[in-house]
């Protein structure tokens, strides 16, 4: 790639399902746009440590959320960041499309989808991944503050400036053309100085098609 390309980092949770829409509309951004994504690991689980006001959900849901994190940082230091992208995907696909849940039958599959060795799949249950996960946790949230959840982008652009923020939500994931509009329109908030904030109420549920 050239210098006239954007470097562009997606923090995510495999098991979040925004998270997931957004990084299909970043690949079609990708597309149309001259940005280079790489995609990283944080985890909702490291996030909402010790806080007492979770919703049940979350409660119940946190200690099994550790596994795909653990495999997603496992499939990193093996084979380096950029097994992250077919890893991802793959790991997505089976969740968020299919409905199959997290476990061991989707851990082999994806690992093997991505050319990844499926003997991976045991790191779900190995708390020794678990300092590299806070590693690249602390490194997505860092420059956005804890007030947020996945996604969270970062934003290098030509000068070395960097931008970070989370979001957006989108449903469904746009497309073409209006992929590219948003990004634009997202990059210019982002990058303004003194920006914070821009939301509305969701009411709708994950669109996934």
């Amino acid at each position: 790639m050239t210098d006239e390309y954007v470097n562009v980092k997606m923090f995510f949770d495999p098991v979040c399902p925004w998270a997931w829409l957004t990084s299909r509309w970043l690949l079609e951004v990708e597309q149309k746009r001259p940005i280079l994504i790489s995609f990283h690991v944080m985890s909702l689980s490291v996030l909402n440590e010790g806080r007492t006001d979770v919703d049940p959900f979350y409660q119940d849901n946190l200690p099994k959320w550790w596994g795909p994190v653990r495999v997603a940082i496992a499939a990193e230091k093996e084979a380096g960041n950029a097994a992250l992208r077919p890893l991802y995907t793959a790991m997505g696909t089976r969740r968020h499309l299919r409905g199959e849940p997290y476990g061991p039958a989707l851990y082999h599959a994806a690992l093997a989808e991505a050319g990844l060795p499926t003997s991976l799949a045991s790191a779900a249950d190995d708390t020794r991944f678990d300092e590299a996960v806070r590693q690249s946790h602390h490194e997505g949230m860092a420059p956005v503050g804890l007030e947020v959840g996945t996604p969270v982008i970062h934003v290098d652009d030509n000068d070395g400036h960097r931008a970070a923020f989370f979001g957006p939500v989108v449903s469904p994931a746009p497309k073409g053309a209006q992929a590219a509009r948003l990004w634009d329109g997202v990059l210019v908030a982002a990058c303004t100085p003194g920006f914070f904030e821009l939301k509305r109420s969701r009411n709708v549920n994950p669109i996934f098609t």
